[in-house]
């Protein structure tokens, strides 16, 4: 460990970090109990201590500059684990209890959750999860769950988001597929490929073609609005779809179908409403997903 080179305070880390995530100044000193100045204060000290300029200051409005863009995930695992630390030291994280539901694509909730929901039994082993696993959009302000993993960013103010990642997608297919359609090197080569369509093939068809494919309705030869079982489709060799990055990683029948393709980019986030991210339960089950999945 290069002691020297940790020249900053953590509560000016946390005043930036609160500042960001709040939106303002002025947000940020009310979720953290401080005042404006105070804040204000801090987050230049940590300017000041790291030598870079981490927002830019038009009047009362704030933009994070492209270095404290940079430096924002790196805070934000800081913050978790404070957190963490925080729980641990005074056995809050075992004496918390109660319900936690969160809601996650069937994928995600099979592939990646249960590895989750391990690290929280051993942090906080009264939280009890009930996995709401749904490709649709859970009303969070109905309470249709307290957490929720989307890919898209919520409108509504009284929803707070984090955003945890840029993920990667790619076709696959198993090798002996590839192999039966002429192992093509092109997307033009996958003209007559079988594809496995998530949801409506009408609707997922616009999005094959907008990477380049020359596909038709007729390529979309079997699908289900069941992520899992499309997914299922793709390893046993019934034709190519698409799959993030991480969970294809954990299915090694399958390959990329085109080692060059460029990636399909798409953002994950971590959303609660505002009210419900008091409650220390809820507040422990969203840093330790942050964490896991950031």
């Amino acid at each position: 460990m290069n002691w020297s080179a940790i020249s900053f305070d953590w509560n000016h880390v946390r005043a930036f970090l609160a500042t960001v995530e709040e939106g303002s100044l002025s947000a940020a000193a009310r979720a953290t109990g401080l005042t404006q100045p105070t804040l204000g204060r801090q987050v230049a000290a940590l300017e000041d201590a790291i030598g870079v300029t981490l927002f830019e200051r038009v009047g009362r409005s704030l933009t994070l500059t492209t270095s404290g863009a940079q430096l924002v995930d790196h805070v934000r695992a800081m913050g978790d684990a404070a957190t963490r630390i925080s729980l641990a030291a005074s056995g809050q994280s075992h004496s918390i209890e109660g319900l936690v539901r969160i809601s996650v694509s069937d994928v995600l909730a099979t592939y990646q959750l249960p590895k989750i929901i391990a690290q929280l039994r051993d942090t906080a082993p009264g939280i009890e999860v009930e996995v709401v696993a749904s490709n649709a959009i859970s009303d969070l302000l109905r309470r249709d769950a307290d957490i929720a993993l989307r890919h898209v960013r919520p409108e509504q103010p009284a929803l707070i988001a984090r955003k945890l990642a840029d993920n990667r997608a790619y076709l696959y297919a198993t090798p002996d597929y590839l192999t039966r359609i002429g192992s093509p090197t092109t997307l033009q080569g996958f003209k007559n490929a079988e594809f496995i369509g998530f949801g409506v093939p009408d609707e997922m068809l616009p999005h094959f073609v907008a990477m380049g494919l020359p596909l038709s309705r007729a390529n979309i030869r079997y699908h289900s609005h069941s992520g899992v079982v499309g997914w299922q489709m793709v390893r046993q060799g019934l034709g190519v779809g698409v799959m993030s990055e991480e969970v294809a990683r954990l299915s090694p029948e399958v390959v990329r179908a085109l080692p060059d393709q460029s990636a399909i980019v798409f953002p994950t986030w971590l959303v609660s409403h505002r009210e419900l991210i008091t409650s220390s339960r809820i507040r422990l089950v969203f840093d330790v997903l942050a964490a896991a999945l950031g």
